[in-house]
């Protein structure tokens, strides 16, 4: 990010571009947002002039607010951008000098979102080049259609449904242990809706708009939504401590009490398994550490039992049974 009150100290290079802005949102912009998105992101500052020097002035802009939803409205179309890759904070009026600018943030886009463009017409790729956007050549331009073409089945965009899928609680927790397990993190601070983008659990569909992926609706969906997709999506866990009962505690998706995805289950399973782990007294920086390398084995082995479609774990006291009947694309980034 750009330090504001240094300015002037910033020139024009291929990760910052300046426009004057004041006859409205210019038509420039769009190239430089294909430039930015196709290559290594950057930002965009409107109302702001450069100088001969190729220093940086800012300027009044008359109505700020008028320029952003402009921007919104038009990035949001299809017919003049392929994809929107900004999130709600990504655009925002700086002051500066006490003169207002605009601020866009322009990520690099995601591999499978590539090749962005522009006028609704592929020829429009742009890339940047240190000061400048460049139309794309073909070859570059085919480089990027083939690199978005290796999807895998969890990244797949499912049009048809949006994201009140989402189990909010199920959401919830998982940004509180994120919070817990890695604080500061920069997407802390983001909307569930543009956090769960840059997860992978929300993608951008083919009318442009956002939409669960195949692994968000399984990792945080409510069970009757994921499946309505995975029409045989089962999650069974099963405790048998002896051949002539069936099974003594059982936990499965389709109850009905509980959201019944992927991540709540794995973590009730996680803590029906820890029960009997004995934790042995060990303090680290003054505070009692209760994980060893048993909870660590048992985190790796259950994760890799529900990427799995079916895993049974060895006979013996205690014995441990999850089925998974029919499960598709896997869980990500699960914080323990």
């Amino acid at each position: 990010m750009i330090d504001f009150s240094k300015i002037e100290q910033y020139r024009e290079n291929n990760r910052i571009e300046v426009k004057k802005a004041l006859g409205g949102l210019p038509r420039s912009v769009w190239e430089t947002y294909s430039a930015f998105a196709n290559t290594y992101g950057g930002i965009i500052l409107l109302g702001v002039e450069e100088l001969a020097d190729k220093s940086f002035r800012t300027v009044d802009l008359p109505d700020p607010e008028k320029l952003i939803k402009e921007f919104w409205d038009i990035v949001n179309n299809p017919n003049k951008a392929s994809v929107n890759v900004l999130s709600s904070k990504d655009v925002f009026i700086q002051e500066v000098d006490g003169n207002h600018i605009v601020v866009i943030n322009v990520p690099r886009a995601e591999r499978s979102y590539k090749p962005v463009y522009v006028d609704g017409n592929p020829l429009n790729t742009y890339r940047r080049n240190g000061e400048g956007d460049y139309r794309c050549t073909r070859e570059e331009y085919q480089a990027m259609v083939r690199d978005a073409s290796v999807k895998t089945q969890d990244m797949l965009v499912l049009n048809e449904m949006d994201l009140t899928v989402f189990n909010q609680e199920s959401v919830r927790s998982y940004r509180q242990r994120m919070r817990l397990s890695r604080p500061g993190h920069v997407w802390e601070a983001l909307e569930d809706e543009d956090f769960l983008l840059k997860l992978g659990a929300v993608g951008i569909g083919s009318d442009g708009k956002k939409h669960p992926t195949s692994a968000g609706l399984l990792m945080f969906g409510n069970e009757y939504e994921i499946v309505r997709e995975f029409n045989a999506y089962f999650l069974d866990y099963q405790e048998q401590y002896d051949a002539d009962t069936r099974w003594t505690d059982r936990i499965i998706s389709s109850s009905g009490d509980w959201s019944g995805n992927v991540y709540d289950f794995y973590f009730r399973v996680y803590n029906k398994l820890i029960q009997d782990i004995k934790v042995p007294f060990k303090m680290e920086g003054g505070v009692r550490v209760d994980d060893t390398s048993v909870h660590q084995a048992l985190r790796e082995a259950l994760a890799n039992c529900l990427v799995k479609r079916r895993l049974l774990w060895p006979a013996g006291p205690g014995h441990h049974q999850e089925t998974g009947r029919h499960h598709h694309g896997q869980p990500r980034r699960i914080p323990h």
